[in-house]
């Protein structure tokens, strides 16, 4: 139909469509969703901060690094931004520098070969001293609030005295446990199960004599590589560039000096600190994230000095745990440290100032600011790290840059629970990646944290992870069907009868809710949902009429569309290949169809053989079939379903995660096998049981309860007097010779049958 223009067209109107939404983000400076705008076109600058490396990743820094792996793919493959992706790794810090010297103290004590008794006197004062201090601050925390004190700062105080109350308990157990071990009169067993203690022990007793360098650098690297090889395992696409801060300290030392040249930086006894005064009084926000600052100066005075404790005791604890002798050095507890003056044990750099090293959160600065420069578009990190970390951070580069705005988005992936608790290294609740990957595939750990809200705290549970299994089952299960029907060929028919029009307008209506979820935040959880009901409608076209009448065409560019979004998420690979494909598959088809024909051939025969031994009753041929299907097939990467009254469906699939799904099937057939021979076992005791009973005749049976009746009928048996002499009352009398009869049923059932039951009930649980 025409319509009125203020240009008038004589060949073309303009279409009227709807209004495509663009990405919004929850950017943590704003504390809200915000249109996402990067500073130049399509280019994003983006920096992620890394591992420190003094121990093994666990669930909880998956958490961080599978979600900006996810939000990373979308940006890139999905909406196309060009990303410059740099992750740095922090391999000079306290906790670094004290877990290598304990290591180093630990394994030098036990080389010593001390006496038992000498080992358990150390290790009981190393407990000892570990559960006073502990206790001590748990005492601290369980002292009340004043009043008026706002509802935020009442739930920190609950989460703390939680983790508290965690770590009492959790030293009380290293109590017993060495107690126990000290029975074994094994010294290996002590030192092994009071460990953590004893080397805290030994590290305030030793610790500054550990003066080799190398011993913090090798320890650095170890868990640097630890954490590189998770990332390849869990599917986490490579950064642009990973940044060590030990190859920019020349770098940290020069920007150190340009703060203090600008007086927002002062020298104190060898160590250099940021001055958070001379920052704001020079018109700048400090902090921009800590959650409910801007609410503090509204509340009441003693409610605002508890805030300000409990933030100064947070920038304390971002100092590190070599750094609480300093704190007179400071003009205020709010400024930080940049350069750490190195005391005997800690490795140090030459500087201006004294021999040191760089403090925790310069070296994010200085890393992102000599590769993108003086304005990123996103800053990402967990959200424990939003103060003093990011706070930090941001105040000193603003400061070096002489800007108001350092990042542009700060995006900050939510905690990840366990039991109530942030998981976590300090309180000792954590599941590590390889323990995870025990237990679970790369695809699942994906699949679970794309089923949640990347920004929000999240249960790490058996119940969220079955969930994750399930989801992947019924991809697994979707993919083979479509692709049994593409091989096997479909309708030559082309025309779309209503199924096939409705079935299109629900995958234009699924495309339309993935890319509005995603422009909503990266909402994964959302999307997901989308794809899931998509798959179940395909399912259900399947399923509504013979394969004969499918429309393969409509159902392969479903199928691919759901794929496309998986693999853009990183569940399924690919996205990563470089160069031209293989010269296998160089004509345009793919590794699986290349295979198919020959995969076709010996997945028929194997039918053919298993219909054969079936009719036959030949159990040994079919176990041979299962074992092709699960060992041979299974270790080449295809997975084969066996149907009932229908030809077996195979499709290609990661040899590892068939590995552990016919090993999971193999431990549940093993179960379900004992839990039936246990029932077998019961029912047969309890028939032994009752044989044992019926060897006793009527006559007998009550004359073998001694002390409950003194006299009995001599032909019967039945009692007449109690065991007082007392004559057996009418409505007793009734209920023994009910007794009686159901003995004597008993009896004559058992020797009818010769006794043979009993035999054999005695030789089945003799075997």
């Amino acid at each position: 139909m025409k319509k009125e223009h203020d240009k008038p067209f004589d060949l073309w109107y303009p279409p009227e469509g709807s209004v495509v939404p663009g990405l919004h983000v929850n950017n943590s400076i704003c504390q809200g969703k915000v249109p996402f705008t990067p500073s130049e076109g399509r280019k994003v600058k983006w920096y992620t901060c890394g591992p420190t490396v003094y121990d093994k990743c666990h669930m909880g820094h998956a958490r961080a690094y599978l979600t900006f792996d996810i939000i990373r793919r979308i940006m890139e493959d999905y909406f196309r931004y060009e990303v410059l992706f740099q992750v740095n790794v922090t391999d000079i810090d306290d906790k670094i520098i004290k877990r290598a010297r304990c290591n180093k103290l630990v394994a030098d004590y036990e080389a010593e070969s001390k006496a038992f008794e000498d080992v358990c006197t150390d290790v009981d004062a190393a407990v000892g001293a570990l559960k006073a201090k502990l206790e001590k601050k748990l005492s601290e925390l369980q002292e009340p609030l004043p009043d008026g004190t706002p509802t935020r700062l009442r739930d920190e105080r609950e989460t703390l005295l939680k983790e508290q109350m965690l770590k009492v308990e959790q030293v009380r157990q290293t109590e017993e446990a060495v107690e126990a071990a000290k029975a074994d009169k094994s010294v290996p067993k002590v030192i092994a199960t009071g460990r953590d203690a004893l080397s805290e022990w030994l590290d305030a007793l030793k610790g500054h004599t550990v003066d080799d360098h190398s011993v913090f650098d090798a320890h650095g690297r170890k868990y640097e590589d630890s954490f590189l090889q998770d990332m390849e395992q869990l599917g986490v696409r490579r950064p642009d560039l990973l940044t060590r801060v030990s190859e920019y300290v020349p770098e940290v030392v020069i920007f150190i000096q340009k703060l203090i040249d600008d007086k927002f930086a002062y020298e104190s006894n060898g160590s250099v600190y940021f001055d958070t005064s001379k920052f704001k009084c020079a018109g700048h926000a400090y902090p921009k994230l800590k959650a409910g600052q801007k609410a503090v100066s509204s509340e009441a005075a003693a409610a605002a000095t508890e805030d300000v404790t409990a933030s100064a005791a947070e920038m304390a604890e971002g100092e590190g745990a070599l750094s609480s002798s300093f704190t007179d050095e400071k003009r205020s507890a709010f400024d930080f440290a940049l350069w750490k003056k190195s005391k005997a044990g800690e490795p140090w750099w030459d500087s201006p100032w004294d021999k040191g090293r760089p403090g925790w959160h310069i070296e994010c600065s200085v890393m992102a600011t000599e590769v993108l420069g003086a304005n990123m578009d996103i800053h990402a990190g967990g959200s424990d790290l939003k103060f003093p970390h990011h706070d930090n951070e941001m105040a000193q580069s603003e400061a070096f840059h002489g800007c108001n705005q350092w990042v542009n988005y700060f995006l900050h992936a939510g905690h990840l629970n366990i039991r109530g608790l942030k998981m976590s290294k300090s309180l000792k609740n954590f599941i590590t990646i390889q323990q995870a990957l025990e237990e679970h595939t790369p695809r699942q750990l994906r699949l679970m944290f794309l089923m949640q809200s990347w920004d929000k705290d999240m249960i790490y549970s058996d119940q969220v992870m079955e969930d994750a299994r399930a989801k992947e089952k019924l991809f697994v299960n979707f993919f083979r069907n479509v692709k049994t029907l593409l091989r096997e060929g479909g309708s030559k028919m082309q025309n779309w009868r209503q199924a096939e029009k409705d079935l299109a307008e629900k995958l234009q209506a699924c495309q339309a809710n993935v890319h509005v979820a995603l422009c909503d935040n990266f909402d994964t959880t959302t999307a997901m949902a989308a794809l899931v009901n998509m798959a179940s409608e395909v399912n259900k076209y399947m399923n509504s009429m013979p394969e004969t009448d499918l429309r393969a065409l409509l159902i392969r560019k479903t199928a691919t569309y759901i794929t496309q979004m998986l693999r853009t998420f990183g569940v399924i690979e690919g996205h990563d290949d470089i160069g031209f494909p293989s010269a296998e598959s160089a004509g345009g088809g793919d590794a699986e169809a290349m295979v198919a024909p020959y995969v076709d051939a010996m997945v028929q025969f194997r039918d053919q053989i298993r219909e054969r031994a079936r009719k036959e009753g030949l159990k040994e041929l079919l176990e041979l079939c299962d074992a092709v299907r699960d060992d041979v097939l299974v270790s080449l990467g295809v997975r084969v379903e066996d149907r009932t009254d229908a030809p077996s469906t195979w499709m290609k699939d990661d040899p590892e995660t068939l590995k552990r799904e016919v090993e999971e099937k193999r431990q549940q057939a093993k179960q379900a096998a004992e839990k039936k021979r246990r029932n077998q076992l019961n029912t047969k005791i309890k028939e032994l049981d009752k044989w044992t009973k019926a060897r006793v005749t009527p006559q007998e049976m009550f004359k073998a309860e001694e002390g409950k009746f003194s006299e009995f009928d001599t032909e019967t048996g039945i009692p007449t007097k109690d065991n007082e002499g007392k004559p057996i009352s009418k409505s007793v009398a009734k209920n023994l010779e009910k007794m009686r009869k159901k003995q004597t049923d008993l009896v004559e059932d058992f020797l009818a049958k010769g006794g043979f039951w009993l035999l054999n009930g005695n030789k089945i649980l003799t075997d």
